[in-house]
């Protein structure tokens, strides 16, 4: 605390205000200057599985292992023999003249027409082009190669096939497989960047000016919350330009969003708080400094708590969960130095006037400027607060109300049980996107599993397999193909598996362990030793199911680690067991609870059959590290006044202090996440619902009612083992 103290003597004095303002807009200024730009180093074809991943080992031995574009052709009344014919001389054009980055293009222009009528869907209406792209290629690289292809096809068909809709009789294109969905995506997140940062800033702004009514108080956290941004950025262009951390859109984009949601609760707390003590102190550096000692300690907890449970993420093996960690904790980390300096500096700078034009004043300084004017003093209000009436019915009923909401939280937690999970990236695609469209053409008109097949490579010791046969007889299996050898190992073969299900599925998901299985009992019914290690599965099946693995095994070792920390952070600033107890079991009980109502928004009003399996992980590290930041901000409230009056009274004056403020975070918080909701990415638009859902029931049922009531029906024991403070109470309530 003395530290604090330190701090906000600095920067609230007259000369120290102007230093550290300019001090920030220095090295804002400096930054965007010298390093570059965070933009310019996103990384979206960073790879998310591990090297020791089996798909990933499986596919450094498959021969085939680009990058396939899969363009399929549909025409409703059927594919005329003038439109294979256009096919073919865009293979031609393709093979004389490779596209940026490709690799294999199978010989369409050399086969005989009968043979293409041959490839066509049974109902006559759809043919697969398949162009392969070196699997090295970037998003970039391959958005480059497919606007080109797009640009030849248009050269060499009547109409653009590319541009017209399904419903439309004549030829359609759409290009989908791993290349197509992947640009797509890239689009997706990229579009995303800049309509986020203007939604959430509108949102936030507005909300400011409802709740405070203040045009210059609605600006002071945008402002900081810029500042914070601005320096973020290039540090994170930095360490990316030199090699130590990759990170993503997707990553940058929910960034955005904590930082504007946790910087203005951040900034919020103090200004709050300096309001308040403005109504009863006249001097604005006092007032300044008394609000830092405050609420600067809730401040850097909170912070601290948030750093703290995002730098866990590090420990995550899957790559999209790892290449958080750094662009979270850093833009926390700088939002609370920010909190903690510019913001006072800003306050100190602008004094009463930051409230214009509700400016708080002492009840002298009212009666001198009623003096001044002429004008009659305002009459004192008599009413008592709401935050006062909520806290003395708490402290009447708290068992009731306790009792009350723990029961409606476990409820609606036990709707979490029901979730169903889906790894599949394009059910997190607008159904209208090219890529998802051609999907939905290959399973309408073909088998969907011919989208992605499985490759199955074994190392037979030159021994002959009946493989093919067996993995043919296993159920959900459409098609195997004939053994290939492979060119790079002599002993190698390689087997192309068609499941009868989307590749993307769960369903699928579970076919590859049986794959595995099959394929392993193959090899040791021929005498073949040590059958587990010369069994590889590569494509995109097995590359989701060792997602599953990853992200399963993540979450295991991640949330007992955040738990782990949170708690100790509690416990050191509380000096309190059985507060980091009840504090950390309310904010669990909350999180399932914002799943389970979750997914009843996202299945039933949304419409979706399963959510994305990260979702759980991603809430739960935002709502159980932000959502222990309004407990803490209420307790600490408590704690500090606990020592001057009985635990009762301190409780009601406590929820009356902080419950305005935090309601107003609350909205705020909430309300930011609630933006990625209006995103066409639906594991965005998931992720914001369930964090959206989770920080209003921290703000209003936990912090609000269960968090007092379970402090008032505990008592004094609320303190232990802290003997000091304990009997501090016990001397004020004699």
């Amino acid at each position: 605390m003395n530290g604090l103290k330190r701090i906000a003597d600095a920067v609230s004095g007259k000369r120290g205000r102007w230093i550290t303002l300019v001090l920030w807009i220095v090295v804002v200024g400096l930054a965007n200057a010298l390093l570059p730009s965070s933009s310019d180093h996103k990384d979206d074809a960073a790879a998310n599985l591990v090297s020791s991943a089996p798909s990933v080992q499986a596919d450094a031995l498959n021969e085939h292992n680009g990058i396939p574009a899969i363009i399929a052709w549909h025409r409703i009344a059927g594919l005329t023999d003038e439109d294979l014919s256009r096919i073919q001389s865009l293979s031609k054009k393709l093979a004389d003249e490779p596209l940026p980055r490709q690799t294999e293009l199978p010989p369409l222009h050399e086969m005989p027409l009968p043979a293409l009528k041959a490839m066509v869907s049974e109902d006559g209406t759809t043919f697969l082009q398949t162009v392969v792209f070196d699997k090295n290629a970037s998003s970039d690289d391959l958005k480059i190669s497919l606007e080109q292809l797009q640009a030849d096809a248009n050269g060499l068909f009547p109409s653009k096939p590319f541009d017209a809709a399904l419903t439309e009789e004549g030829l359609v294109g759409r290009i989908t497989g791993p290349a197509g969905i992947g640009v797509d995506a890239t689009s997706l997140f990229k579009d995303a960047d800049v309509s986020l940062l203007i939604a959430t800033t509108l949102l936030v702004l507005v909300i400011l000016l409802f709740i405070y009514r203040s045009p210059i108080l609605a600006l002071i956290p945008l402002v900081a919350v810029g500042f914070a941004y601005g320096l973020t950025g290039p540090i994170l262009g930095w360490m990316a330009d030199e090699g130590w951390i990759t990170y993503d859109s997707q990553g940058l984009s929910i960034m955005t969003v904590l930082l504007f949601g946790a910087g203005t609760d951040y900034c919020l707390f103090l200004i709050a708080r300096f309001r308040s003590v403005l109504t009863t102190e006249p001097d604005k550096k006092q007032a300044l400094l008394k609000s830092l000692g405050d609420s600067g300690g809730a401040i850097t907890m909170s912070g601290l708590t948030v750093v703290m449970s995002l730098l866990a993420l590090l420990l995550a093996e899957y790559g999209a969960i790892h290449r958080f960690a750094v662009p979270f904790s850093l833009s926390i980390l700088i939002m609370m130095i920010a909190s903690l300096t510019l913001v006072p500096a800003m306050l100190a700078i602008l004094g009463r006037a930051s409230f214009y034009p509700f400016v708080p004043r002492t009840p002298e300084m009212t009666a001198a400027r009623a003096a001044r004017k002429n004008k009659p003093l305002p009459a004192p209000k008599t009413k008592t607060s709401f935050g006062i009436r909520l806290g003395e019915a708490i402290v009447k009923r708290p068992k009731t109300i306790a009792i009350s909401t723990l029961i409606v939280l476990g409820i609606t937690a036990a709707f979490s049980t029901q979730i169903k999970f889906t790894y599949d990236t394009l059910s997190s695609f607008p159904k209208d996107m090219p890529s998802r469209e051609g999907f939905d053409l290959i399973g309408d008109h073909f088998s969907k599993g011919s989208l992605a097949k499985v490759q199955v490579l074994v190392k037979t010791d030159g021994k002959a397999l009946p493989l093919d046969r067996k993995l043919g007889e296993l159920a959900n299996i459409s098609s195997v193909s004939e053994p290939a050898a492979n060119t790079k190992d002599a002993s190698i073969v390689s087997y192309n598996v068609e499941l009868a299900m989307n590749p993307y599925s769960i369903e699928a998901l579970d076919m590859i362990p049986v794959i595995r299985s099959a394929a392993e009992q193959s090899l040791s019914d021929a005498g073949i030793t040590d059958a587990a290690d010369k069994v590889w599965i590569a494509g995109a099946t097995a590359e989701q199911y060792d997602t599953r693995h990853e992200t399963t095994g993540d979450a295991y070792r991640i949330i007992p680690v955040i738990i782990g920390m949170i708690a100790l952070l509690l416990l050191l600033y509380l000096r309190s067991f059985v507060a980091m107890l009840y504090l950390m079991g309310t904010v669990l009980l909350s999180y399932f609870s914002a799943l389970g109502i979750g997914w009843l928004v996202v299945h039933y009003l949304f419409g979706a059959e399963a959510i994305q399996g990260l979702i759980p992980l991603y809430a739960f590290v935002f709502l159980v590290a932000l959502g222990e930041d309004y407990n803490i901000f209420m307790v600490s409230s408590i704690w500090k006044k606990s020592k001057t009056m009985p635990l009762n009274r301190a409780i009601v004056e406590g929820v009356a202090q902080t419950g305005g403020v935090i309601t107003s975070a609350g909205i705020i918080l909430a309300g930011t996440f609630a933006v990625l909701a209006t995103l066409p990415i639906q594991v965005l638009v998931q992720f914001g619902t369930v964090t959206a859902i989770g920080v209003l029931l921290d703000t209003f049922i936990v912090r609000s009612f269960l968090v007092p009531a379970l402090t008032v029906w505990i008592g004094k024991g609320v303190f232990w083992p802290s003997k000091q403070r304990a009997a501090s109470v016990k001397e004020a309530e004699l």
